[in-house]
């Protein structure tokens, strides 16, 4: 890692020099989200709303905190892959902590080549963005398509979306007027930014990033943004929507931490901390369909997201 720290605790002292005005972080919102609750006796639980895979939708995966080598890693790429088969996700998004430990050109095998192999041959591209335990040179690496940046954008292949990729363990205030910028620009009615660090967590490892959240929170709000994607604390969980934006906790594809929910935050609309997750996701229009799959296929989360419009 070198000498690498994540510097948030600075972050607002920065970007106030910098000319910054930082909002209060937000509270509660309406949520707009239905879904199934989180691990009702089998008997009782709910149906899973079903992933509509219409031939024309926009349809992608998001995976974090995976890149272990271990069998619980392949168990779930052996999943996506199986889902693929009946849902042709074009791209996977990756919420950082790519790579664990070494990254050698054997290491890169072992730990993302082989595991998601069948993915790869099948033309599915992954967009990567780089968590705590990534060196910076995985931007170089052909097979993350970063093209060399640590932050960046790109539109998707289909339907009216664009995604923003963001370095959070650097969050300086050169990319945070970046992303302000690019947002304000973007004409897609779809913005996704997916990141490292949560902006709201229960995890009682790491939990939230208030001054984050602080920064980013009033942009995602005036561009529209209906969905963020982030890792770090290693379980799944999808939190209450944050003044209307649905935020996913994607951190257990590969690392899983048991037990490290903290249901005392109030911010838990589903959690999961049992198995390896990912989610898989489906936008048509102005809805975004996404079911939430362990590395034994159990679907623990499921809904639908209405698109929230920008603010006037």
């Amino acid at each position: 890692m070198g000498t690498r720290r994540f510097f948030l605790a600075s972050l607002a002292s920065a970007l106030l020099c910098a000319g910054w005005t930082l909002a209060p972080t937000a509270g509660a919102g309406t949520p707009q989200a239905t879904a199934a609750k989180p691990a009702p006796p089998a008997a009782q639980k709910p149906a899973a709303v079903a992933l509509p895979n219409r031939e024309d939708s926009f349809k992608f995966a998001v995976l974090g905190d995976f890149g272990t080598g271990d069998r619980p890693q392949y168990q779930l790429a052996e999943q996506m892959a199986t889902l693929r088969a009946r849902f042709p996700f074009e791209l996977v998004i990756t919420v950082g902590d790519n790579i664990y430990g070494g990254e050698r050109p054997q290491d890169m095998k072992r730990k993302f080549e082989e595991p998601y192999k069948a993915l790869l041959a099948a033309g599915v591209k992954f967009y990567a963005s780089l968590g705590n335990h990534d060196e910076r040179a995985q931007a170089r690496y052909g097979l993350f398509n970063m093209d060399g940046r640590t932050y960046y954008t790109f539109k998707a292949p289909k339907e009216d979306v664009r995604f923003f990729a963001l370095e959070t363990d650097y969050p300086t205030p050169a990319q945070m007027a970046w992303v302000e910028k690019e947002m304000k620009s973007a004409g897609e009615r779809w913005k996704i930014p997916y990141f490292h660090h949560p902006l709201y967590s229960s995890g009682r490892t790491h939990g939230s990033h208030p001054e984050l959240a602080q920064v980013l929170e009033p942009i995602f709000l005036e561009a529209g943004v209906t969905v963020v994607f982030t890792g770090h604390d290693h379980f799944y969980e999808r939190i209450k929507p944050q003044k209307g934006i649905t935020h996913f906790v994607a951190g257990s594809g590969g690392k899983l931490r048991p037990g490290n929910i903290d249901p005392r935050t109030g911010l838990t609309a589903v959690g999961y901390d049992r198995e390896q997750a990912f989610v898989a996701v489906e936008i048509d229009g102005d809805e975004l369909f996404f079911n939430t799959i362990t590395r034994s296929g159990a679907v623990i989360d499921s809904g639908v997201i209405e698109r929230r419009k920008e603010q006037p």
